[in-house]
Formats: C-alpha cells, sequence, structure tokens
C-alpha cells in the first residue's frame, strides 16, 4: 500500500505550527480523503471545513503547495511520487483553527451591493431580453464562492486593502448586475468610490485559480474598469461636461 506524507498547519489565531503525519493512500484519492485519514488515524480534532465534496459548495478552500485550491477536487496522482504535499489555511482571511478560517467579511461585502433593479414589464406583462445578453452573465452564475479568487488577489493577500476593495469575487456579482440586461441601477459610482474598482491591475491571477473557469478578469473585471474610466476619466467626455455641463456622479 503507496503512503504520502501531508505537512499540515496545526493552530489557531495566536500560535501554531505546520505537523507532518503519513498515511494510506489509494488510486482516485485527493487531497480532503488524506486530510480525513489524518483525522481518522491520526488526529481527530483537525478542523477542516468540508460539505459536498464535488466541487460544487466551495467549502474546502485551502492552500495547497502554495497554491489556493479545493482540497476535494486535487487529486494526489498531481504530485510527484515522495512528494510532501503542504496544506494550510487560505491566508487572506482570518485564522479561526488549523484549516479553517472566518471568510464572513466576504458576505459583508455582497450586503453592500445594490441589487437587482428590473425596469418595468412590456405592455404584455412580460420580459423580454436578447439571448446574448442572457449568456453574457449566465457565465457569472457559476461562482461557487469559494472565495480562491479572494485569497489570491494581491490588494487582499498582501496589501490587506480590504478596506478599500471588494476583491474579484464581488467585481464579478457587479458585473453580473450590471451587464444584466433588464437591471437599471447604477453602480458606477459606487464602483469607483467604494468598491475600489480601480485598485485592480489586472493580474488575472484570479482567473488562473477559479475552480469554475469564469473568466473573472476579461470577461468582468475590466468591463467595469471600463465602465468608471469612461465615465470619470475619458477625457472627451470631461471636456463635454466642462463646455455642457452636467451633474457629478
Amino acid at each position: 500500500m503507496a503512503t504520502r506524507t501531508f505537512k499540515v498547519w496545526r493552530g489557531d489565531k495566536d500560535s501554531g505550527e505546520f505537523k507532518e503525519y503519513t498515511v494510506e493512500v489509494q488510486p482516485g484519492m485527493v487531497v480532503l480523503d488524506g486530510i480525513h485519514r489524518i483525522q481518522a488515524e491520526h488526529s481527530s480534532d483537525l478542523a477542516v471545513r468540508w460539505n459536498c465534496k464535488a466541487g460544487k459548495c466551495g467549502s474546502c478552500s485551502m492552500e495547497i503547495n502554495g497554491k489556493p485550491r479545493l482540497g476535494c477536487m486535487t487529486r494526489l496522482n498531481t504530485f510527484a511520487p515522495g512528494e510532501t504535499i503542504t496544506v494550510q489555511p487560505l491566508k487572506t482571511f482570518p485564522l479561526i483553527k488549523d484549516l479553517v478560517t472566518d471568510v464572513s467579511w466576504n458576505f459583508e461585502q455582497n450586503k453592500r451591493i445594490p441589487p437587482l433593479k428590473p425596469r418595468a414589464r412590456d405592455a404584455d406583462g412580460n420580459y423580454r431580453m436578447m439571448q446574448e445578453d442572457v449568456d453574457r452573465v449566465q457565465e457569472f452564475r457559476k461562482c461557487i464562492e469559494c472565495f480562491l479568487c479572494q485569497d489570491v488577489c494581491h490588494v487582499l493577500r498582501d496589501h490587506k486593502k480590504h478596506d478599500h476593495f471588494v476583491g474579484p469575487r464581488f467585481m464579478i456579482r457587479l458585473a453580473q448586475l450590471e451587464m444584466h440586461p433588464l437591471d437599471t441601477a447604477d453602480r458606477v459610482p459606487q464602483m469607483r468610490k467604494e468598491f475600489g474598482s480601480g485598485w485592480c491591475n489586472i493580474t488575472r491571477c484570479c482567473t488562473e485559480v477559479c475552480p469554475e473557469h469564469i473568466q473573472i478578469t476579461d470577461n468582468g473585471i475590466i468591463p467595469m474598469k471600463e465602465r468608471v474610466v469612461d465615465r470619470y476619466y475619458d477625457p472627451i467626455a470631461w471636456f463635454m461636461k466642462k463646455v455642457f455641463g452636467g451633474s457629478k456622479a
């Protein structure tokens, strides 16, 4: 029977360290299986968050060999034979215990975003939309809120600008609403001032870690940044406002 060595972060917000565990493994196992085996055979108090084990709930987000991943979707055979698998909690959010972090900040950001404000129905009582407009926002609805994109975003991860930038997950939420064919709300002023669209410098690291392969940067963040630039920084628009007047958002 083959074995694998895991180096797992153990501790809380005050202190902690990596501890090594060696467990038997079988073909097809994923990192989360290894964590469960450690719980069963070595350390029953090891804390880890998980639910569906099918890559759809986003619960088992962790950092595996330095990269944000889903534990349930990272197969052991993707690592070299004999390679130690290092598992640690998401760096961007406060640690609760072992592999579990407090991601409640993300849900607070979601509350700040104005919800869908649909236009009035057509005369016959129905809404009508072009299929291409529906398809455009459908991609963003695949988000499972694993917050891997939030974890890898250097604005949050390294610079701790949680008070300035909502992060890629919620730029996608904004894109989903702003591009909705029925929506009439104007969130552009908030994107500039409150949600911090200008902090993103388009490294595409968020897109690279998305388990749903959402084109976060190209299809979501860049169009939102362009809307802000068009309104506030376009020289022609600025000139027209100066000459002909207009309200400031």
